[in-house]
């Protein structure tokens, strides 16, 4: 098992426009991720079995809703805060900052922004100590990038509702306690339900055989005539903008989270190119590895500084949807992009669990379609430059 030595780089100082808070916060989960993560990660991602016993450590270092309000369990803290947290876990892998991102934007934020004081004061603090983990069912079988087409139903049955269909690609659902589900009523309408484990008809088969997150749970949403209590409605926003606003945040984290594990293959590649000797030198000592470096370390900068202006703007409730599609698509394929380049500098080693290159490029593949797909972000900002819609 090699020591982690990651070196963070900040080529343009960007830690100055951090605070001191920023900061600590950022060295609690980089503590933590070299400590709890790096040294286990390789071997459950040859296993294809999520790490369960990180789940608490998780909490500690509040990546469960850091910015749901104290009061609630969470941590209270800024967007940028979020970001740097989503940095240092996908950093370590993909899988685990999924696994962070679903808990803290696709439940605990919808149960804050479109929950009642009740259902937050249940769900939330048990969800911010990881004593609950939850899922959101969003993605059906036949309907990804089209969530509007939904099939799963939900109908009134006088004290209860009587919820029908099926969920796939649901992170966390193998072990989940409850999920925030996404139906259509009767008249059509889309509405959230909170489906907690046990409810009879209520199912979360495990997707195997996954060549990407392997270190991440993910399974199915089975509903089965599933009696849902008529208190699980999440009351104050229906319509697709309810569970895309979630989707808004889960992207933000991406954002950052993508720019760990970039900074992660560069590093590697980085410490590799000065110990690695060919024809009689570094080989970074060649021109090629020098260029796959500079390109490495100035799009991480970019991606960077991207990221930072959007939390930014994030903690003024100024960012909107199309920004964060961008930098949701931008860092991300910076991020594959960069692990492409890093395997290749590694060679023949670059291919091996002792490297951790080839598990994020992995896992990227997932991220840069999950959240929106590349190409969806890309029609997400032509929509929003030329305001002529190419979905219809």
């Amino acid at each position: 098992m090699k020591p982690d030595l990651f070196q963070a780089p900040d080529y343009y100082n960007i830690d100055d426009l951090l605070t001191e808070e920023h900061l600590l916060i950022r060295e609690a989960a980089r503590d933590w991720v070299k400590r709890d993560v790096s040294p286990i990660i390789e071997e459950y991602a040859q296993k294809a079995e999520f790490p369960t016993q990180i789940i608490n450590g998780l909490a500690e270092i509040g990546a469960f809703g850091p910015y749901i309000p104290e009061q609630y369990g969470g941590a209270g803290l800024d967007q940028i805060s979020y970001g740097l947290i989503m940095q240092e876990i996908e950093r370590g892998d993909s899988g685990v900052r999924s696994t962070a991102s679903v808990q803290s934007s696709l439940v605990m934020y919808p149960i804050y922004a479109y929950g009642t004081e009740e259902q937050r004061k249940k769900y939330l603090p048990k969800l911010a100590s990881g004593e609950w983990m939850g899922c959101f069912g969003l993605t059906e079988p036949n309907h990804g990038s089209n969530p509007s087409g939904m099939e799963t139903k939900f109908k009134d049955m006088g004290d209860h509702y009587l919820l029908n269909g099926a969920k796939m690609w649901i992170s966390n659902a193998p072990f989940a306690q409850i999920a925030v589900v996404w139906a259509k009523n009767e008249e059509g309408r889309i509405h959230g339900l909170i489906v907690e484990r046990g409810m009879e008809g209520f199912s979360t088969p495990e997707t195997h055989n996954k060549w990407s997150l392997r270190a991440s749970a993910t399974g199915e949403l089975i509903f089965d005539n599933v009696k849902v209590p008529k208190e699980n409605l999440l009351p104050n926003k229906s319509g697709l903008g309810a569970p895309l606003g979630c989707l808004d945040s889960a992207r933000y984290g991406i954002a950052w989270g993508a720019i760990g594990a970039a900074m992660d293959c560069y590093d590697t590649a980085l410490r590799y190119c000065k110990e690695r000797e060919q024809f009689g030198k570094p080989i970074g000592q060649f021109q090629l590895q020098q260029k796959k470096l500079a390109e490495m370390i100035t799009e991480i900068t970019k991606a960077q500084l991207l990221a930072w202006r959007l939390g930014t703007l994030k903690n003024e409730g100024k960012a909107t949807s199309a920004q964060i599609s961008m930098a949701k698509r931008n860092n991300v394929d910076m991020a594959i992009q960069i692990a492409r380049e890093a395997r290749q500098m590694l060679g023949g080693m670059g291919i091996t669990g002792e490297y951790s290159i080839m598990r994020h490029m992995m896992n990227l593949e997932s991220v840069i379609t999950y959240e929106g797909t590349h190409d969806i972000h890309l029609l997400i900002t032509g929509l929003d430059v030329t305001g002529l819609n190419a979905f219809k």
